[in-house]
């Protein structure tokens, strides 16, 4: 009996070792699982981070490129500005020296109070081709004159574009006769307008208006 006792406890030792023993393996087991997934994560936070770097230097380089593209784009602008501008101020020297190389032979004014063009119209009157009629015979009968200036011109009522237009109307309505009755080449006969640019009259008055609804016919040598 005695020795039936002593096997119990025994027994109960190794049970309880062979237990202990399969716990420890079984955490070492997990414990590995774990740290292979830690480093996992961090390899994969490294490679985010990596990326991450790489994606802000991409964009750090572009933003500069842009900017460099930027500056080049306005250097190119400034550069087309002064070539635009140096092209205008020669284009208005040449035309100054133009003008200043011709002699004003004489000067005709077409004007509605001298049976000139109406109101907001382009029209000639037989008043005003009756006048042109005697300017080409001038021409005619003085060598000197080689040039023809036709200035349009309007007065205050209207947009600055309607009486710019306008103005341009009546000048060429002018051209168009002395070309046609008279083949005076076109090349030889200018046309411009002023709109209500230089009135003669003040524009507050019937009389004053119909004296700036007009066309200035200058020839010149």
């Amino acid at each position: 009996m005695k020795k039936l006792l002593l096997v119990l406890p025994i027994v109960a030792l190794a049970l309880g070792g062979s237990s202990a023993c399969a716990t420890k393996k079984f955490v070492k087991t997990r414990v590995g699982e774990v740290n292979d997934k830690v480093e996992t994560l961090s390899k994969s936070v490294e490679d985010n981070q990596e990326r991450t770097r790489k994606n802000e230097q991409a964009i750090a380089d572009t933003n500069q490129r842009v900017g460099q593209v930027d500056q080049k784009a306005e250097a190119a602008n400034k550069s087309a500005a002064d070539a635009r501008g140096a092209a205008d101020s020669a284009a208005a020297r040449a035309e100054a020296v133009d003008k200043a190389s011709k002699r004003l032979v004489y000067e005709v004014t077409l004007s509605e109070d001298q049976g000139g063009f109406k109101f907001g119209k382009a029209l000639l009157p037989d008043e005003a081709t009756a006048r042109l009629d005697e300017i080409v015979t001038q021409l005619k009968a003085n060598p000197n004159g080689a040039y023809i200036e036709v200035a349009g011109y309007t007065d205050s009522r209207g947009s600055k574009d309607f009486n710019q237009r306008l103005g341009l109307e009546r000048a060429e309505a002018v051209r168009r006769y002395i070309y046609e009755k008279y083949q005076v080449p076109l090349h030889k006969i200018n046309v411009i307008s002023y709109g209500a640019e230089d009135p003669v009259a003040p524009n507050k008055t019937r009389e004053g208006r119909a004296k700036n609804r007009r066309v200035v016919i200058r020839v010149l040598t």
